[in-house]
């Protein structure tokens, strides 16, 4: 249930905080700062908070080492609220899990943005547990030369679909190919946010 009277609390000289994955976008927590929090997190460059509870300011991860590193800050148009975009070390919610927003009330669909991502940690599982008729679980264990292969094939059917103009056929070769490419990332214990990066980096030179 939903702790409404919570809600009423004396928010005076405090703003909301959301924190977002600056990867995936994920909301990992929701917290509050005061001025010296705000200052603490620019300054350090790690995401402080004020505790209503304790009446204190806390540094997010000074027990667990679970720290959230900042790397962009947004307050709202009406500047009484922020958001923030971390990179999280560890997981963010004092239960283990990576985001604190883990009870489902509803759910239609997976968002676009996130779901990259999720299938990403799927096919970790899906390589560290093998799965008993499961695809992904066969190729990891056929090794790293059978996926790289199933990459290569993938690649020559998306050029064929794209010299064809054929908008259905590139999308879905199109995916075959980024699936493949993932389990190869996967396999290096690597990701998306490699790719990223990368990008990201090239993006200011």
């Amino acid at each position: 249930m939903l702790k409404f009277d919570d809600l009423k609390k004396d928010l005076s000289g405090l703003v909301p905080v959301v924190v977002q994955d600056e990867a995936t976008f994920e909301v990992l927590m929701l917290g509050y700062q005061n001025e010296e929090a705000f200052e603490k997190t620019l300054e350090t460059g790690l995401v402080h908070f004020y505790s209503r509870e304790r009446k204190k300011l806390w540094l997010k991860g000074e027990t667990s080492g679970n720290y959230l590193k900042v790397k962009a800050v947004y307050a709202d148009c009406d500047a009484d609220a922020l958001l923030i975009l971390a990179k999280p070390r560890g997981p963010t919610c004092h239960t283990g899990k990576k985001s604190c927003f883990f009870n489902k009330i509803m759910e239609s669909g997976f968002p676009k943005g996130g779901f990259l991502y999720y299938l990403e940690d799927l096919l970790r599982q899906r390589k560290e547990v093998k799965k008993e008729g499961s695809y992904t679980s066969k190729l990891f264990s056929e090794g790293k030369d059978r996926i790289l292969k199933k990459v290569a094939e993938e690649a020559g059917e998306f050029i064929i679909a794209s010299k064809n103009k054929d908008n259905r056929e590139i999308a879905y070769e199109g995916a075959d190919l980024l699936f493949h490419l993932m389990m190869a990332l996967v396999e290096e214990d690597m990701g998306l946010s490699n790719l990223i990066d990368e990008l990201i980096s090239r993006h200011k030179s």
